[in-house]
């Protein structure tokens, strides 16, 4: 995969706005860093909700945002990981457990393939409408010792683990990579988006003691609830900054273009106290509206969101178990006062991300809605140090059977670094779990 190129390409597709980043590896240092090297965006068209709606015009978005970030790298893009969103995403667990024999062995692949096998078998999967997308190891354990990151080569006589299973719908996977192939992109891997934003928000250390990742897009609000540096559990609301919009153009009786300018100027204020003022239709006076009346219908719609859809997906409604609080990330999340009205209704510490902490994001493109961006070059190098985080391992192209084409041109680099030695163990069983895939095309 991106471990025989020096050039990783993150590809978000979201209801407002299509990011792409490029970054290039560094070796200057004992561990591996990524500088950015280009960035392309341009404004989502044909996407609802975070689904396609219309693949031309969606095509035409992606397009538009992968020649932008071509035209500053000097070179053709082929391959990207892309995030997305999806219409009806379930983040389901499960356990299993197997035995290593009478007495204590090393544990060996085929143990690893054992229990997942076993634990997936707990599940029950329409696999004609939906897509195993993601199977993530929230936790091994050997014997009676949990917390295992990677029990490959450890003695012992029972392996289990908890496994988390995320499924999206099949149309929604088949209409990203069919949209971003239109666009030029002839390999494309897919992680789910809340995923992607939880790593380009959240810290090591957030991730440990326990966070929720809540990214507050144009179309739909995705949630990642971190413990013990796993994701316990992913999801997606299809309510976001589109939806106050709505609000605004319905209660003050405004054309959208006008109730969008007024939900952007009220998110900019710094004066509580200024009325904003909209030119009538011709022969129409000028209409001012009072800025707290907006801001009672934007506050009603975020407590609809905040109240009766993200509280009630906290595992076992019970905010403690995250101590580190929520991070937000998302376009949404530049509001102002949305930190300290979520603080107000959960009672925990909230901060919004700033992906500068991590890759050195140009001015401009530091802000809080590239956060998913940047998350999916996070996301390769996670899969490429720990592959026991994440099993699977979806390269759509490898489905048709066929082999993956050459690069050529000035993206070909000489060096190219080998894959991870953990990697190897695992690669027979993604090469199974592939299989799920391959109906799909």
């Amino acid at each position: 995969m991106f471990t025989e190129s020096d050039t990783l390409t993150g590809l978000c597709v979201g209801t407002t706005k299509i990011a792409v980043i490029v970054a290039e590896r560094e070796y200057s240092s004992r561990r591996e860093t990524v500088r950015i090297s280009g960035i392309g965006s341009a404004p989502s068209e044909g996407i609802r909700k975070g689904a396609i709606v219309n693949l031309d015009a969606a095509v035409r978005s992606v397009r538009k945002a992968v020649r932008e970030a071509e035209n500053i790298v000097g070179y053709k893009l082929t391959e990207a990981m892309v995030s997305f969103n999806a219409v009806d995403v379930s983040s389901v667990m499960s356990s299993g457990m197997v035995s290593l024999g009478r007495g204590p062995r090393p544990i060996q692949v085929e143990d690893v393939e054992r229990v997942i096998e076993a634990a997936q078998s707990e599940l029950s999967i329409p696999t004609n409408k939906v897509v195993a997308l993601h199977t993530i190891p929230v936790r091994y354990s050997i014997d009676s010792s949990g917390d295992i990151d990677d029990p490959m080569g450890m003695t012992g006589m029972r392996l289990a683990m908890n496994l988390q299973t995320v499924t999206v719908p099949k149309p929604d996977v088949h209409n990203v990579v069919n949209c971003v192939r239109g666009a030029g992109i002839e390999r494309v891997s897919l992680v789910i988006k809340p995923i992607t934003s939880a790593l380009g928000a959240l810290t090591e250390e957030e991730m440990r003691r326990g966070a929720i990742s809540l990214s507050l897009g144009g179309g739909t609000t995705g949630l990642a609830f971190y413990k013990d540096g796993r994701p316990i559990k992913v999801g997606i609301v299809p309510i976001g900054g589109d939806h106050i919009t709505n609000d605004l153009a319905s209660v003050l009786r405004l054309p959208l273009s006008e109730a969008e300018e007024l939900k952007k100027r009220i998110f900019a204020s710094e004066d509580e106290d200024d009325n904003f003022s909209f030119l009538g239709a011709k022969g129409q006076p000028k209409k001012t509206i009072d800025p707290d009346v907006a801001v009672d219908i934007i506050s009603a719609r975020f407590e609809e969101l905040f109240v009766e859809h993200v509280g009630v997906m906290i595992p076992d409604r019970d905010p403690k178990q995250f101590p580190a609080g929520i991070v937000l990330s998302g376009g949404v999340a530049k509001t102002k006062g949305i930190d300290v009205l979520l603080s107000d209704i959960f009672k925990m510490p909230v901060r919004v991300a700033d992906p500068e902490d991590y890759y050195q994001m140009p001015l401009g493109r530091e802000g809080a809605d590239y956060i998913s961006a940047i998350g999916t070059i996070r996301y390769i190098l996670n899969k490429e140090r720990y592959p026991f985080r994440f099993i699977d391992e979806p390269m759509i192209d490898t489905l048709h059977g066929g082999s993956l084409p050459d690069k050529t041109g000035p993206a070909v680099r000489n060096d190219k670094q080998k894959p991870s030695a953990a990697w190897k163990h695992v690669k027979k069983f993604a090469e199974k779990l592939k299989e799920s895939f391959r109906e799909l095309f």
